[in-house]
């Protein structure tokens, strides 16, 4: 989890850079922007003023998504433009796939892979 939030900014930046490259697949792009509508949005499935359970929800919608794009989407264009190693990217895949190891793969493979 340390680790996660210590890549945050070059997700970030990943995560960006992947949404404007044409290879990345459609649905992961609609599953992207699904995710960040839902996440900017005040309207959630817990209310976030419910302490500690109100921002779960959330986390789990980003650990989803972060597992979908780390496991999911070819690995030559997530190195495209992850700013580190593709050791550190391989790291962060494994901990993304623990933290949302609880949703079934073929979801999320459904969702991310290529058509």
């Amino acid at each position: 989890m340390k680790e996660l939030l210590r890549a945050l900014p070059d997700l970030v930046r990943l995560i960006a850079r992947l949404v404007g490259d044409p290879v990345l697949p459609r649905p992961a792009k609609i599953a992207l922007a699904a995710a960040a509508v839902y996440l900017a949005s005040p309207i959630d499935l817990i209310p976030d003023f419910i302490p500690f359970l109100g921002y779960l929800d959330d986390l789990l919608v980003a650990a989803i998504i972060l597992d979908g794009i780390l496991n999911y989407v070819d690995r030559a264009l997530l190195l495209k433009y992850w700013p580190g190693s593709a050791a550190s990217l391989e790291r962060l895949a494994r901990a993304a796939h623990l933290l949302a190891g609880w949703v079934p793969g073929r979801i999320k493979a459904r969702i991310f892979s290529p058509r």
